[in-house]
This record gives structure tokens, sequence and C-alpha cells, in this order.
């Protein structure tokens, strides 16, 4: 005999209470209050995702305002004859990327090596085509990020040197030739002067006068270190005394040559214990004068 099949009628009756269940839910308003919920959840997370990247861009969009845009470039020239150096170039990009560029005369010609004498002479070419025994004398460095901030900030208050800023005395003693310069894709500003009266350019001129001090000195610890070793405690000396009366910015920027210096143990303990302690300066004292 076929066995009778009865229909399965569990089934029916679970999805009957669930149905029933759904609607006493529904008109209570607890899937209501649940909805509020994850929503009130997600805009929570989503509000508190927007305050974070408005944290985190907006530092970055107020430098950028402030130090100007990521080509900006601004130089620092200075022309001074009979003098040494006579001549010498300091460039500062916006995100702090510099160079010093000098042409300088130079003690001797000699073309012995030493120990070190390839890596310390690597920033120098020669420039004797015409017998004056100069060598030109080229370092890169990152200025510091508050040294870089004055800069440009100065730099906005005189309009980006797009107007005269020599004070037009004749009377005053002359102090070299110096030349701002600002330069942002086709945008282009330069002034020259003697001396301002801009309290911006004041601070300009002291603060990229300083920073050519500190490059100066390592550009002849480049040139002693190679050539005349005993020379290296006096400049070495000078440098102490400077630094610790505030007279030199960046030292960070010849941090390489000093750290040449302290690592050759040809050169006598105390050079290199005052090579040692101008590297220690360096990692408090890079931002100098104000």
């Amino acid at each position: 005999m076929t066995p009778i099949c009865h229909p399965d009628r569990s089934g029916a009756k679970r999805a009957k209470r669930r149905d029933l269940l759904f609607r006493q839910l529904a008109a209570s308003g607890f899937l209501r209050t649940v909805w509020l919920n994850a929503l009130a959840t997600m805009l929570a997370a989503m509000m508190l995702a927007a305050i974070l990247l408005a944290m985190t861009v907006t530092p970055l969009l107020a430098q950028q305002a402030e130090s100007g845009p990521a080509s900006a470039v601004i130089t620092f020239t200075l022309d001074f004859p009979n003098s040494e150096p006579s001549h010498y170039s300091i460039s500062v990009r916006a995100d702090g990327h510099s160079t010093y560029h000098c042409p300088a005369k130079t003690a001797q010609t000699s073309t012995d090596n030493d120990s070190n004498g390839s890596q310390n002479s690597k920033n120098y070419s020669n420039n004797n085509d015409n017998g004056n025994d100069e060598e030109l004398y080229d370092a890169e460095f990152e200025m510091s990020p508050a040294n870089r901030q004055r800069i440009f900030d100065w730099a906005r208050q005189t309009k980006y040197f797009a107007a005269k800023i020599d004070s037009g005395n004749s009377k005053l003693a002359f102090t070299g030739d110096k030349t701002l310069s600002y330069q942002d894709g086709p945008r282009h500003s330069t002034a020259s002067y003697n001396y301002s009266t801009l309290p911006a350019v004041q601070q300009l001129t002291a603060l990229f006068e300083s920073m050519a001090n500190t490059l100066d000195h390592g550009r002849r610890l480049v040139y002693y270190h190679r050539y005349q070793k005993l020379a290296l405690d006096d400049e070495l000396k000078q440098m102490e005394t400077e630094a610790q009366s505030h007279d030199l910015s960046e030292i960070q920027a010849i941090a390489p040559v000093l750290q040449n210096i302290l690592d050759d143990t040809s050169v006598m303990n105390v050079v290199r214990a005052r090579a040692q302690r101008l590297l220690e300066m360096a990692k408090t004292t890079s931002a100098g004068p104000a």
C-alpha cells in the first residue's frame, strides 16, 4: 500500500510565529529604535573620521599657505669685493631643501691627498682657469623648520621683494651688495640693497649672514682637513665661541664635515672633541637666532 503523506504543518507554524513576532516588534517601536541607533552610530563614525581628516589636513594646508608653494625658492646673495668670501648665495625651498654656493680663494693649490682627502673635498670644484686660485664650494642641506618658516614669513611681509627695500641713504657705509629674490614658477621678484630700514629685511639679512658664517666655517674645515690639519683646532675653537654667542645658525648643515673630522683617527683628540661638541650643539641649537 502506498503510505499516506501528511503535509508538514510545523514549518508553516514557525513562519506564522516569526511573522507575528515581527509585527509585535514593529508595533512596539523596537525595530525603529534599533535602526535609529545603528544610523546614529554610523553618523558618529563618519563625523569622527571627518574631524580626524581635518586635524591632519589643516596643519598641512596652513604650513603650505605660510611657507608658500612647494616650488617656491628664496635666495640671498652677497657681493662684497675685497672681503673673504667676496661672493656667496644661499637658496632655500619651501620644503626646506637648501643650497650654499661660494667661489672662494684658497690658501694653496696642493693636490696632495690624505686618507680622507677624497671624501672631504667632494664639495669643491676647480675654478682656476683665470689663474686666480679660486675653488667653488657647494653644499646642500635641510634647513630647520623654524628658520625656513621665519624666512618665508618675513618674505611675505615684504611682498616677496616686489618693491624697493633699500633705504636710499647713500651716506651709509658700504656693507656689500645684497640681493633677495623670490621664485615660484613664472612668478619672480628681486630687490637689491646695501641697507634696509624694513624690519623683515633686517631679520632676513641677519639670519642669512649667520647661516653663511656657519657654512663658510664648513668650507674652511673641509679645506683644512684635507691640506692643513693643524689649522683645524683654531677653526673649531672659533666656531665653539661663536656658537656659544649665538652667532652661528644651522650648524647641522655642516654636520657631515664635523663627523668626518670626528671619525678621522689621524686628527688630534682635542680637535675631534671639539667637533663632537659642535655636533651635539647642532642637535639642540639648529634653529639659530630668532
